[in-house]
Order: structure tokens, then sequence, then C-alpha cells
């Protein structure tokens, strides 16, 4: 087995809420230096920053997975995290069909950058990514399942766009993989400010916008950085483990 310090909640300059900073070298850079070794790219309903990032971290010890945002018809953010560019892509096309044909207006929500593996333009996108789709929760558990992907419901402990703090609780038809907490919950605090979660798998993300934001403080103890391996370890299953890192055991230098 070997030990990954994940943070699965990473956006680029495609993401219009995502800091200019955020481009394909500087967050390998940022990454590996604060000893972080898997991450997920997550840019808002979009995927077209992946594969940059994952040319630029060729060759480092840090694996890039695909993965996407998404913003569900409750206005409820769910990570779907991918194997691969192919089932990534596949998933965009599925998406760009429930995206209502808006245009994003960068004076207000920001700019969405394509860029390549050194960080240079290539093109914007021009329709807005900050926007909910037509899926239900349902509707896109189930067709990123079919896909092979893993389905995690994103900071549900936030106000604007968590799950809890949206529906309440966590709907039981609703066979989620994971429940990902905000930075600012503690572990320690999930039985009196969020019972609701207690039994589900949990990891934690940066849900980063900006360089000093990574956290690293999901541990997991996997053969491989793969779905497959992710999936045993959040169930707990054949020797693998995911676990939450405290603030004392994160290096000083991740912002807790």
């Amino acid at each position: 087995m070997t030990l990954f310090r994940a943070d699965l909640h990473v956006h680029t300059v495609l993401s219009p809420c995502a800091e200019l900073e955020m481009l394909p070298p500087l967050i390998v850079t940022e990454a590996l230096e604060r000893g972080i070794s898997l991450i997920a790219i997550t840019d808002h309903n979009a995927t077209a920053n992946i594969a940059a990032v994952q040319a630029a971290a060729t060759g480092t010890p840090l694996t890039v997975l695909p993965g996407m945002e998404l913003q569900t018809r409750e206005d409820i953010h769910v990570l779907c995290l991918f194997d691969t560019l192919e089932q990534a892509h596949a998933w965009q096309a599925i998406v760009d069909q429930a995206l209502p044909p808006l245009k994003n207006r960068p004076d207000y929500f920001g700019d969405q950058l394509i860029v390549d593996q050194e960080g240079d333009f290539v093109a914007r996108e021009e329709r807005l990514l900050l926007v909910a789709t037509s899926f239900s929760l349902e509707e896109a558990w189930q067709k990123v399942t079919e896909l092979g992907g893993l389905f995690i419901p994103a900071h549900v402990d936030r106000k604007t766009f968590g799950l809890i703090e949206t529906l309440g609780f966590v709907p039981p038809t609703l066979p989620v993989d994971a429940l990902e907490i905000s930075r600012h919950l503690k572990p320690r605090d999930i039985p009196t400010r969020l019972p609701h979660i207690l039994g589900y798998p949990l990891i934690q993300s940066g849900d980063v916008h900006r360089l000093d934001e990574f956290l690293g403080s999901t541990l997991f103890e996997i053969e491989a950085p793969t779905l497959t391996e992710i999936r045993m370890a959040l169930r707990g299953e054949n020797g693998r483990s995911c676990r939450i890192l405290s603030a004392t055991t994160i290096p000083s230098n991740v912002d807790c």
C-alpha cells in the first residue's frame, strides 16, 4: 500500500471564480511543495483544462484525476471524478446538453480561460459556467455512475451550494460514494454540527480557487491512485483506508 495525500477539489482559470494564478504549472508546483500527491481538477461544469494540468504533471510524483464540479438543478455542487480523459469528455458532452444557452459576462462573473500546460492562453469559454444544469441529483448520480465515475456531493456543510444546507439531509435514495466536508468543518465537530452525515464516507478538500487554498487533509492508503482503489478505501475494504488528517498532523504550510 502507498499513502496518498489528496485534494480532490481543485479549480483552474477555467472557473470564473478562480484566481488567474490557477495555471497548470503553478498548480502542480504548489501541490508538490505541500506534499500532496493526488489531486482532481474540478472546474465548474467544465473539463477543458484537465489535459493541460495532467501534461504539466508529467514526470512528477503528482497524479491528476479528471473531474468536474457539477451544479444540479437544486443548486447543489457535486464532485464528479473519473479515471480517464475519455470518460471526462463523454461526461462533458452530456453536461453540455444540460447547460442553459447563456453567455458569460467576464466583467460580472469573471473570465473563463482555456490554457495549455505552460499556462499560456488558448481560448475563452464563452458559455456561462456558473449556472445550474437541468440534472437533478439523482439524474446526475445515475449518469456519472454509468460512466464509471465517483459521485461526491461537495462541501456539504456550506450554506451555499451545500447538500445539507440546501436539502437538510442526504436523500436515502441517493447512494453517494462519499461526502466532502469543507475546510471549515473539523471532523470532531460533526456529531454536534452535522449528525446527518454520520456513517457516510468522508473526504475533506480545499476547494482550491487560489494557490494558498490547497489543504491536502485527506489521506488514502491504496495500491494505486485509481477510482477502483479509492472506492475500496472509502469503504474500508481489502486493507485500503481513507481518513482526514487533523490540523496537528498537517504540515504547517497548509492552511487549515
